[in-house]
């Protein structure tokens, strides 16, 4: 197949397979698991600082060293836990982002506890994803209100790493808003799913 024939991408993935691969499968999927938000969610924390395809790189290593990101057993983890993990070289070793992740697993139980966590997330979008349609990177924010709204709700239930940026690269890869460009080959097919 040449270049020619390949179908268009939103720029941001390059050609390197897994990359390819998390762009066409994965991002922008809308994800009402309240776990694998979670998951997500903590993972988008890891990689301030870093480029997505670090992260992409170790996430399985980062999901064996995070028990499966299970925020049930996470949240009673202690300061053994954190020694372990900052010796695991599979993951980012970054203490701040390792005591949030404990810290945001016990947040995010107390949530459980009054609404089921995909529910205090969507709900900001009433559920439903919002399609965009940008035909340039250039015109995809970085943030938006909504996103500083739910990165202000967040911190407030006690997560950490998860500014209005953060939260707003995480919409997207969950699918709350489809930033696939009307270029690429996915903008379609995940558009469909918003109705």
């Amino acid at each position: 197949m040449s270049t020619t024939d390949q179908p268009g991408r939103c720029p941001w993935c390059g050609t390197d397979p897994l990359y390819v691969s998390y762009h066409d499968t994965e991002w922008g999927v809308p994800e009402f698991d309240s776990r694998a938000l979670w998951e997500k969610l903590i993972l988008d924390g890891f990689q301030a600082g870093l480029a997505w395809i670090t992260i992409l790189r170790k996430r399985e290593a980062f999901r064996t060293a995070f028990a499966g990101f299970r925020p049930d057993i996470i949240a009673g983890w202690g300061e053994a836990d954190v020694s372990r993990l900052l010796q695991d070289a599979g993951i980012v070793r970054h203490r701040g982002k390792i005591e949030g992740t404990i810290r945001s697993a016990q947040a995010f139980m107390q949530i459980e506890e009054r609404t089921p966590f995909s529910e205090f997330l969507w709900r900001h979008l009433d559920g439903q994803p919002l399609v965009n349609h940008f035909r340039s990177p250039s015109e995809v924010p970085i943030e938006t209100a909504v996103s500083k709204q739910i990165s202000k709700e967040l911190k407030a239930q006690g997560f950490t790493f998860c500014g209005p940026t953060i939260v707003y690269a995480f919409m997207q890869a969950t699918g709350m808003v489809n930033d696939h460009l009307v270029t690429c080959h996915r903008h379609p097919s995940f558009a469909a799913l918003a109705k």
